[in-house]
């Protein structure tokens, strides 16, 4: 603070006397002065009000150096990482000992923690490493045993199977696990030995250059070839596998078998909901609700995630808890509160084993358990610390999860729910108030909480919505308040209490009155999903702006003080951030389509081939998807017609076109691109034509093509991917030397 020291005669405001000279002090810089020192004394005091949440920062800087892990684009070294997690933990000790400001221990300790995510995610690469299958896709024999009916895809039913032989592959190069689309086949049960015949490749690159890699994610999964089954299955007889995996089987088969009953209680039209959200199976659930429940924010209950965990461990904790306060004898004589939590935590654990233990299910199951093992050693059951520790046990034992949505989401969410909760006023409880006022008071509280409860998870969630899915639910606030009631106290409860009694032959009521909350939950999807403007895309930021608004969230949530605002605009970078323009055109990683960029229309050369990636590329830069006649097809070419917006033929067949058919597209094009091998000869017409074959899509991948006013500039997928295990294939040799 300036201080001023003013002779009697001198009344002027803005001077300072220093021995006989007057000097005049802007009164701007004044202020300026003010608010710099007063800033930097909030600052000073807030990190000292800090210093004891360091630790709540750990698990951010231990998904962040995960993290990076994942998406660098050369595969670190033991040794680098050891050493590097070896120094910075050196450094941070010896800083301790020294006494050194809180500041730089903190930092240290941070910087160790991400290390320490980076080390952890190459140990558990390396320990999954299987090998992958090669090549292009071809039809192959397969003997094996179906560990699980995985989550329908694009095509249809998919089960996940342990092959104990692959045709035309040696014991050595066999995968681990396969993923196959069965179509309109019928599913066998888990556990079952069967031999099919099935299109077997490699797991997919990236539709589009940057966009999320779903062959890391089979790498983690340890699946090593995916495909579609070709005719019927049929049993075959096999040697007895491992006990790991029987055991595996034969929970997966108690869950087929749970859901098929509960499907036959609650029928067709709520029963596959009911089924999804008891044992994680979603092979019942229709397209149309799965596209309402997407278009109106309403998606996030069909998996198995922190709501359905919280709703289960709840509903039985206060269940038990009650049941202990209504027997006055166990009560004097027991801690009901927690006998409760030891019931609500082998609920949760019971739930996780039913649900086939999903990756959301894992999360939410581990954070719950932190919660209820804290009323059981006496702690506070919903903090910052435990989301914390919750949040190092999952990383710890996954790293990967940090670069899944999934994860993003639920973290971000929680410790939003979390900070909420920290901070939520607790009302003063009055003595002897009438009900006719206690009521409408708790109805109101509790529908403020409701609101703010799901406002503030919607837009902790949002950033990484729009990034990943580049889809915003317009409605998706009002549709889940409608909601919530139905599925808080109808729906998971009686779930629970039919699903508990259906191996006795009692669900049959309770899973009724759960088909009625489902049907009801349907009708409001379909409500919102048709109002006007129900969804939007959104493009892509670039990936560092995730980064920010993560970080910025976390400041929200982890900081404590008024400078945790400054988080907000950071938050935010994600629905602020200017977009590029988007690229002229996209082809597949196989060369077998292509889309072209029409105004805000991705317009599509082939609707009956890679449609998936097409429309995945269409959304994430912010375009629809459009089957216009721009192009005009045959059965094996395509090529532009009168006012198409990007002169671009398409050849799909695997063979090379003969030199007059080249030159035929040549002419009439710009682009031409050539799914089977280059020609040995170029036409003469072609050599001012971008021409694109099978060697440039098995060593880039899939592109994006800019047209600049001196050419086109190719964006490759596979170089963004960099030299990673789940981008190159692995020899025996590589996978014995783990």
């Amino acid at each position: 603070m300036l201080r001023r020291s003013w002779p009697s005669c001198q009344k002027s405001r803005g001077f300072r006397v220093l021995g006989a000279e007057v000097i005049d002090i802007p009164k701007s810089v004044a202020v300026r002065r003010l608010s710099l020192g007063a800033l930097a004394a909030l600052g000073l005091a807030e990190l000292r009000a800090n210093e004891t949440r360091v630790f709540l920062w750990t698990p951010v800087a231990f998904g962040l150096g995960a993290a990076a892990y994942l998406d660098a684009g050369r595969e670190p070294s033991w040794w680098g990482l050891g050493v590097t997690v070896l120094a910075l933990t050196v450094v941070w000790w010896g800083l301790r000992r020294r006494a050194a400001s809180a500041l730089l221990v903190a930092l240290a300790s941070l910087a160790a923690f991400g290390a320490a995510g980076a080390f952890a995610a190459k140990i558990r690469s390396d320990r999954v490493a299987a090998p992958i299958m090669a090549g292009e896709r071809v039809v192959r024999r397969v003997d094996g045993f179906v560990v699980d009916v995985v989550s329908p895809g694009a095509g249809g039913p998919r089960l996940l199977i342990a092959p104990a032989t692959i045709s035309g592959l040696s014991a050595e190069r066999t995968p681990r696990r396969i993923r196959v689309t069965i179509g309109e086949s019928d599913t066998p049960a888990p556990g079952q030995a069967i031999r099919l015949k099935a299109m077997l490749g490699p797991p997919p690159p990236p539709a589009a250059p940057g966009s999320y890699d779903f062959a890391r994610d089979a790498w983690f999964d340890s699946i090593g070839g995916v495909g579609f089954v070709i005719g019927e299955m049929e049993p075959a007889s096999l040697d007895p596998p491992p006990l790991r995996l029987r055991l595996a089987m034969a929970v997966n088969a108690f869950r087929w078998s749970l859901a098929q009953r509960i499907l036959d209680r609650m029928g067709p039209t709520s029963g596959g909901i009911g089924a999804a959200m008891v044992t994680g199976h979603e092979a019942w659930i229709t397209q149309e609700q799965t596209d309402a429940m997407r278009a109106s924010g309403l998606a996030h209950i069909l998996s198995i995630s922190g709501l359905h965990m919280a709703i289960v461990g709840g509903f039985v904790f206060g269940a038990v808890r009650l049941g202990v306060a209504a027997w006055p004898w166990l009560a004097l004589r027991a801690p009901g509160k927690k006998i409760a939590a030891g019931a609500g935590l082998v609920a949760v654990l019971g739930y996780l084993v039913i649900s086939g233990a999903p990756p959301p299910a894992e999360r939410a199951a581990i954070t719950a358990s932190v919660a209820f093992l804290a009323i059981l050693f006496d702690r506070r059951a919903i903090t910052l610390h435990g989301l914390a520790i919750a949040a190092l046990l999952i990383l710890a034992l996954k790293p990967e999860t940090a670069g899944e949505p999934g994860f993003q989401m639920s973290f971000a969410a929680t410790a939003a729910l979390v900070a909420l909760a920290e901070g939520w006023p607790r009302p003063v409880k009055e003595i002897s108030t009438p009900w006719w006022i206690r009521w409408p008071q708790a109805g109101i509280t509790w529908l403020a909480a409701s609101v703010a409860a799901s406002l503030v998870a919607g837009l902790a969630t949002a950033p990484f919505a729009m990034q990943h899915f580049n889809r915003v639910a317009v409605w998706g606030l009002p549709a889940n308040l409608a909601v919530a009631p139905l599925s808080s106290f109808v729906i998971m409860p009686f779930l629970a209490i039919g699903t508990l009694l259906e191996p006795f032959g009692l669900g049959g009521p309770f899973l009724a009155v759960a088909g009625w909350g489902v049907d009801a939950m349907v009708d409001v999807a379909n409500g919102f999903a048709d109002a006007h403007g129900a969804q939007r895309i959104v493009a892509s930021a670039p990936p560092q702006v995730l980064v920010i608004a993560f970080l910025g969230l976390m400041i929200l949530c982890l900081w404590k003080g008024r400078l945790r605002w400054i988080g907000a605009p950071m938050a935010l970078a994600v629905a602020l951030w200017p977009r590029p323009v988007p690229p002229d055109a996209w082809i597949a990683a196989d060369g077998a389509t292509a889309a072209v960029r029409s105004g805000d229309a991705a317009v599509l050369l082939r609707t009956d081939a890679k449609r998936f990636g097409a429309e995945l590329w269409a959304r994430r830069r912010g375009l629809t998807p459009a089957t216009w006649s721009l192009y005009a097809c045959d059965k094996r070419i395509c090529t532009p017609a009168l006012g198409a917006p990007v002169r671009l033929s398409l050849a799909w067949s695997r063979g090379t076109p003969d030199a007059e058919t080249l030159s035929g597209l040549c002419v009439n094009s710009e682009v031409v691109v050539i799914r089977g091998p280059a020609p040995v000869r170029t036409p003469p017409l072609c050599e001012d034509t971008v021409l694109l074959t099978a060697e440039d899509f098995s060593q880039g991948g899939a592109a994006e093509l800019y047209h600049r006013g001196d050419g086109w500039r190719i964006v490759w997928a596979q170089p963004l991917r960099g030299e990673r295990p789940w981008s190159r294939l692995l020899t025996p040799d590589d996978v014995g030397q783990r």
